[in-house]
């Protein structure tokens, strides 16, 4: 039997996104309906109307898939990657009550201590809506339902991985939680830069010396965890365990950092207690657990847009490019 060919379409008047049989190429299609590009895979056309609906719901409400888009590129890559989420919903049949729907908005009510009874008053909550959002009640309830739909899908495929956590991980995920630094840093793009500066400032009394001429010369990322120092400043573990080892005051060489290399002083320490970690053991399982899932879910989606063969055409050409 011949594979049915789905187009990705927009239907104005409800505004959300939804699945029909193609139009034959001889057909007008309406502005909504006109591709904007294609998973060529799939062959699944994306529709003009999905398109911005999905930019609508990123601009509206960020991204829930990852860290929101810095840049305009980004931008872009997020909402190609929505658009893949949605089609393998739809290809799942993952569906949405209008009832998960009502608790969503509700909680978001509830989370801005409204006085009003959305039901009893609806034009409160269109007011409401609009001063939010800008957007009418229906398109709104349909971005809500778009975001529920791809939370549905994460949940589905989270539970389909299987994965393992050992005690000695468990233990790790522990020590970095519990285990903190204070350091100040000063950070440089090229790593012969950095070691120069350290055989000038490689004792406390220099370190002093340039704090007093300028209290700004040096970034502070305050009295955090070991984990947070490896994932958001992205200094490597050995480097970590290797300044909680010195004494306070120390300076330590040159180690990368999330760009470049930094020189650091140790400020204040707090070693964990490893006798807290037996009545601890069962929630870093778990932990350790969710953390592997999340990265078998960013290697997933992944294979997903490759799988679906991202095809953006040109706004000024009827040729396509590969994304």
């Amino acid at each position: 039997m011949k594979a049915r060919r789905f187009t990705y379409i927009c239907v104005l008047c409800s505004a959300m996104l939804v699945f029909v049989p193609a139009r034959g190429w001889c057909e007008k299609v309406p502005e909504a309906q006109q591709p904007v590009g294609e998973f060529s895979s799939w062959k699944a056309p994306v529709s003009k109307g999905n398109y911005y609906f999905v930019k609508g719901v990123l601009s509206v409400f960020g991204n829930r898939w990852g860290g929101d888009p810095q840049t305009e590129q980004e931008f872009e890559d997020r909402t190609w990657e929505q658009l893949v989420l949605s089609y393998e919903a739809f290809r799942r049949n993952i569906t949405v009550e209008p009832k998960e729907v009502d608790v969503e908005v509700d909680k978001m009510l509830a989370a801005d201590k409204v006085t009003f009874d959305r039901v009893k008053d609806p034009k409160a909550y269109e007011d409401w809506i609009k001063n939010k959002t800008r957007a009418p009640r229906e398109l709104f309830e349909n971005q809500l339902r778009h975001m529920i739909q791809l939370e549905k899908l994460r949940t589905q495929v989270l539970d389909s991985f299987k994965v393992s956590v050992t005690e000695e991980e468990a233990f790790q995920e522990f020590l970095n939680e519990y285990n903190t630094l204070e350091l100040e840093l000063v950070q440089f793009d090229e790593l012969a830069a950095a070691q120069e500066y350290y055989k000038k400032m490689g004792n406390p009394a220099s370190w002093d010396a340039a704090g007093k001429k300028d209290p700004k010369f040096c970034r502070r990322p305050g009295f955090v965890s070991v984990e947070f120092l490896m994932n958001m400043w992205k200094i490597p573990k050995d480097d970590c365990y290797k300044m909680l080892k010195m004494e306070v005051n120390s300076i330590y060489p040159p180690a990368p950092v999330w760009k470049g290399y930094g020189v650091f002083r140790i400020i204040k320490k707090r070693v964990a207690d490893e006798k807290e970690f037996p009545k601890l053991k069962e929630s870093y399982l778990k932990q350790v657990e969710t953390i592997k899932k999340y990265d078998e879910l960013g290697v997933w989606l992944k294979k997903l847009k490759a799988d679906a063969g991202i095809v953006v055409y040109p706004q000024t050409d009827a040729s396509a490019q590969k994304k």
